[in-house]
């Protein structure tokens, strides 16, 4: 398994993740689309529910899990920006975690509007790579890993761009939230090693991790809107 789609699993397993994922679901319909599927939780979970799920990723590997590990679900290989789907053959849409990994995010949003019916809705969540907060003894070396992690991504500011990216391609009753993600054990320190890497700095967060010192806040913009009909 990839080292993403394990940091994914242990990400997607918090109890706060975990809820704020279930609030996602909310009036997506009986026919909805996960793009960026990773290893297809969402799309299980949903396919639980009685709805007809689709999951997307552009990852031979991770869609291979994913119908392995939810045979309830369906799957597919495609882009963000070029989805199999009919025009207004969806009432839901669906992107966690992806528009960062994006060189043109309004591209997908503009995708997420083809493939909504009429009055069909679509949600928006990640995390804007900027606001991770971090305690720790040295502030400045922690702004500059925080922000070389960000600036490796072609979009890592995305998410505070959500709300405009629907606005300005045909959503309406558009609503964004932030829900903060807090950890205070070692369960971070696998999201601190991938900002990071070995070193000083990663020992000295795990030493705090030992102590019950460990302190890491990730806000999580969570944006919806509806397809004008």
């Amino acid at each position: 398994m990839s080292t993403l789609l394990t940091l994914l699993d242990a990400f997607d397993d918090l109890p706060q993740v975990r809820n704020l994922r279930e609030r996602t679901y909310d009036a997506l319909g009986d026919t909805v689309v996960d793009v960026g599927c990773g290893s297809g939780r969402a799309v299980g979970e949903l396919a639980a529910r009685g709805v007809r799920a689709i999951g997307i990723d552009l990852d031979p590997a991770v869609i291979e899990i994913a119908g392995q590990r939810w045979p309830a679900g369906e799957f597919h290989i495609a882009d963000a920006t070029a989805l199999p789907l009919d025009d207004g053959s969806v009432t839901g849409y669906r992107a966690d975690k992806v528009l960062h990994t994006l060189a043109e995010p309004e591209q997908a949003v503009v995708e997420a509007r083809r493939v909504l019916a009429g009055n069909g809705r679509a949600v928006l969540i990640g995390q804007d790579w900027d606001t991770f907060v971090i305690d720790s003894d040295d502030p400045e070396l922690t702004r500059r890993l925080v922000h070389a992690r960000a600036d490796a991504m072609p979009n890592p500011r995305v998410a505070r761009r959500y709300r405009n990216l629907l606005l300005d391609n045909g959503f309406v009753d558009v609503a964004v939230e932030v829900h903060t993600i807090v950890w205070t054990d070692a369960a971070a320190l696998p999201v601190l090693a991938s900002i990071a890497g070995e070193g000083a700095w990663l020992d000295d967060q795990a030493a705090r991790a030992r102590n019950d010192r460990l302190f890491v806040a990730v806000p999580i913009f969570f944006a919806s809107g509806t397809r004008a009909g």
